[in-house]
């Protein structure tokens, strides 16, 4: 009953402080685990303005793509995680590679919930509430990035409909550790 009511009010906090809220987006299951465990986002190459704009203390929401995992076909993209920004975008000396990908700047993250591995909120159900994608036919589009910034009322909604599907980190971050290979 306590955690209920702690999380009624961080989420209370984050609507009256004003922070910005953006979706995370994360497209490997490595880098999903290394996310989650490392409670870091790291940024591509040519994408240093857009994650410049996030702010520490804004609100994250963590959203795995139907690729995540490696079977699009199975998986749904999901919102999985909710948080904040605990640290400014910097630049690495030595970038975070996942395969062949590079990444050049990081931030640290302060994760506060995650849904059960491969559970959470699915996205492509709440995309004709969202404002965020102005049409519901081609959403898919905006999500060809590493983050993107939310509506207010689009973070209220994702925020209320996400809660009940999240555990605490230290129950549930475990649940996303990867050692590679992994299967399907």
């Amino acid at each position: 009953m306590a955690d209920d009511k702690d999380r009624r009010s961080k989420v209370l906090r984050t609507e009256i402080q004003g922070a910005s809220s953006h979706l995370l987006i994360i497209g490997d299951r490595a880098a999903l685990s290394w996310v989650v465990t490392e409670q870091r986002m790291a940024f591509p190459a040519g994408r240093a303005q857009a994650a410049r704009a996030l702010e520490e203390g804004d609100e994250i929401f963590l959203y795995t793509t139907r690729g995540c995992f490696r079977n699009p076909t199975r998986d749904l993209g999901r919102v999985v995680g909710r948080g904040t920004i605990a640290s400014p975008v910097r630049a690495l000396d030595e970038p975070v590679v996942f395969g062949e990908r590079t990444f050049p700047e990081v931030c640290r993250l302060k994760v506060s919930g995650l849904a059960r591995c491969r559970e959470g909120l699915v996205l492509r159900d709440l995309v004709p509430r969202l404002s965020v994608f102005p049409d519901p036919a081609t959403w898919s589009v905006r999500m060809r990035r590493a983050s993107l910034t939310l509506p207010v009322a689009d973070a209220g909604l994702m925020r209320a409909e996400l809660e009940p599907l999240l555990r605490p980190y230290d129950e549930a971050a475990e649940g996303y550790r990867w050692k590679e290979p992994v299967s399907g």
